[in-house]
């Protein structure tokens, strides 16, 4: 290849780069705003147990976690 196709070719690729990293980091910034937005709905975990696996409130009923299949004790 040419010298002049060879640097086109790099101009393009750091285009490229420049924009993923520009949209990663829109991104970021836009999760992080949902995320200290405050949720307008009310959540009650009374009468649920959370599992000491990974960490899911399950009914309290329930016997086994309906994440990750484990056995709650209780």
């Amino acid at each position: 290849m040419s010298q002049t196709t060879e640097l086109l070719i790099l101009v393009i690729a750091l285009a490229v780069l420049v924009v993923s990293v520009l949209l990663i980091r829109r991104r970021q910034r836009v999760d992080q705003a949902d995320k200290d937005r405050e949720n307008p709905y009310a959540v009650s975990t009374e009468g649920e147990k959370r599992c000491p696996h990974c960490g899911m409130f399950n009914q309290w009923t329930t016997q086994t976690c309906v994440s990750c299949g484990r056995h709650l004790a209780g």
